[in-house]
């Protein structure tokens, strides 16, 4: 089926989650109005509609394949980014001083939504581009960012992250790639390198690779590991493309998903070295790399949600058209869509309200990523900065593993008919399978949050978060609304057990580390859930407000539905995750000490 992109939806999280007035107060966006916003999602979802949503199937029917000396896209891909570079969606969040537009990154993330909805194989590019435009926004020197930025601000080159190899996996301390300094002040590069998303192929003029490698001499560990600009084509003083350099594909994977999206393998070095240029500090790539990555980290959440969009579109389509089973209630003596069947309908409210909750959680994310950029205080930009990057985590773990559950839900919704390829279904359930595992695993993702996010400040930003939460609370049990005070003692329920799961944490890693970081994961599930479920109720008062005004009431009445449903479906799963985390951590070890 088509693709609609959910515009009205996305715009009533910008304008009403992302702190949008605060953030249109701030000279970096003082001059942009809400239409505006409104018009660039207009846009995107015409182009996404009309030109890259035509492409998924065939893309992951014809997928892209080697043939030992080209990489190549399947049919209208080339010509779909051409039209993407000529709009210039590359551009949305970048700065203006550079080619870009300057737009919050609220309106940036809607955008990438709605390209990863319509084709997440194609959307893929860009978004490896936008990592490797902020790390060298972050740190690269002056000549650096005058030589790469505008090419890729605008699209024309695309950039890549490579960090692991076949004997490392996640552990970069096991990284073996080399590189050599020459007396001309660059480095020579030897070593390969695996799941390098467009790592080889013709729809851009150059290709940046951003390579992590040893110096020789360098401390053993993470703490020896360097950052390299390294192009496919060298640039030349006056910014045109040179003489190839020494770096080639090997292989692309046969995956999965994602079929269309060209995973290569890539060879450094085996014509002499391949030229690469030293980004950031000797020694401190994992600093620069890690720039790129919690860019990504955001971004693979909101493919999260882009696929779960998809995959909602398109089980709710079917669940109106696909006639089977009299009712229960005995309202008809015929059969029915079986959008009328209960458990149907609990299935696509589930899909509806995670989908709607983790997009909220991402704009009021990226609201607080602005902040953190361009608030005129100090002290403002470091307190949005913790809770942006405690957030991080949650929408690139939580939102990812939800677009498993969401897509599953709708191959259930369609029956048998899901597990048959000509659904469309299975597509977005195996597109789906492998964010939670790219740009770290989400068990990697509940490292971090119990590690840096929670550990490195002794609970302070969580307690914050939980302090906010409850003005929330306050606010919805202000209010006259049977559903607002339905989701405030939900929201309340969470809130206890997201805080003493923080209190856990913090008395008893010094104690047990393992048993704490056995609960992880479901940590960061707990977590997660509970700040969409925030934002959705924050969703609710504000449409509360604007349903009473006349404001289009239908869509405000289902979104007070959607919050509503929320609290009462999938919000007490949080209050079972902390027994689990608190209680549960020691027969984890002790079970599989005996039975593994």
């Amino acid at each position: 089926m088509g693709f609609s992109a959910p515009v009205k939806d996305m715009m009533f999280a910008i304008e009403h989650l992302s702190g949008w007035e605060t953030l249109t107060r701030l000279p970096a966006f003082a001059d942009l109005e809400v239409d505006t916003a409104r018009a660039i999602l207009d846009e995107c979802a015409r182009f996404c509609e009309e030109v890259v949503a035509p492409l998924n199937v065939t893309g992951d029917r014809d997928a892209s394949h080697y043939d030992g000396t080209k990489v190549h896209l399947p049919d209208g891909f080339e010509d779909a980014y051409r039209q993407f570079v000529d709009n210039g969606w590359q551009s949305l969040q970048h700065p203006v001083e550079f080619g870009g537009q300057g737009l919050p990154r609220a309106v940036a993330a809607a955008c990438s939504e709605m390209f990863n909805s319509a084709n997440m194989s194609f959307a893929l590019c860009p978004l490896l581009t936008d990592g490797a435009i902020d790390a060298l926004l972050t740190s690269g020197t002056e000549a650096q960012k005058a030589t790469y930025l505008e090419n890729l601000i605008s699209g024309r080159w695309s950039g890549t992250m490579n960090l692991t190899e076949p004997q490392a996996g996640s552990d970069l301390a096991l990284l073996r790639t080399r590189a050599e300094p020459q007396d001309d002040g660059t480095y020579k590069i030897f070593g390969t390198k695996i799941f390098i998303t467009y790592g080889e192929h013709d729809q851009t003029d150059n290709i940046v690779h951003l390579v992590l490698a040893r110096i020789p001499g360098a401390p053993a560990g993470v703490k020896g590991i360097s950052l390299f600009i390294v192009p496919k084509y060298m640039v030349e003083a006056d910014g045109s493309l040179g003489a190839r350099n020494d770096v080639r594909c090997v292989s692309i994977e046969h995956k999965l998903g994602i079929r269309a999206s060209p995973t290569a393998v890539l060879e450094y070095g085996s014509e002499g070295g391949a030229t690469g240029f030293l980004l950031g500090e000797e020694n401190r790539g994992l600093d620069t790399m890690f720039i790129m990555m919690n860019s990504a980290r955001f971004a693979v959440g909101v493919q999260g949600i882009a696929v779960s969009e998809r995959a909602a579109q398109q089980a709710l389509a079917y669940a109106k058209d696909r006639v089977q089973s009299r009712p229960v209630d005995g309202s008809s003596n015929e059969s029915v869509a079986i959008i009328r069947h209960p458990d149907v309908r609990r299935l696509l409210m589930r899909m509806r309200a995670v989908t709607e909750g983790c997009r909220a959680l991402a704009a009021a994310t990226a609201g607080w990523h602005d902040l953190a950029r361009h608030a005129e205080a100090p002290h403002e930009r470091a307190d949005a900065l913790a809770v942006a990057e405690f957030m991080v985590p949650l929408v690139k773990g939580y939102s990812t593993e939800m677009s498993v559950d969401v897509a599953s839900c709708g191959v259930q919704v369609h029956g048998g008919m899901g597990f048959i390829e000509e659904t469309g279904a299975a597509q977005h359930y195996r597109d789906a399978r492998i964010l939670p595992i790219y740009e770290g695993t989400t068990a990697i993702q509940a490292n971090d949050l119990v590690g840096r996010k929670t550990l490195r400040d002794g609970g302070r930003t969580a307690y914050r978060i939980a302090a906010m939460i409850e003005e929330t609370e306050a606010a919805l049990m202000a209010s006259d609304s049977v559903s607002a005070r339905a989701v405030a003692r939900q929201l309340t329920r969470a809130r206890g057990a997201f805080l003493s799961v923080v209190d856990f944490v913090v008395a008893e890693t010094p104690r047990q580390p393992a048993a704490v970081f056995a609960g992880s994961v479901p940590y960061l599930m707990l977590a997660g859930n509970l700040m969409a479920g925030w934002q959705l109720a924050r969703a609710l008062l504000k449409a509360e407000a604007l349903y009473a005004d006349g404001t289009d009431r239908p869509f405000m009445a289902a979104k007070i539905a959607t919050a509503r449903f929320y609290a009462d479906h999938i919000l007490g799963d949080t209050v079972v995750l902390a027994e689990r985390i608190i209680e549960g951590g020691d027969s984890i070890l002790e079970a599989a000490d005996v039975a593994l």
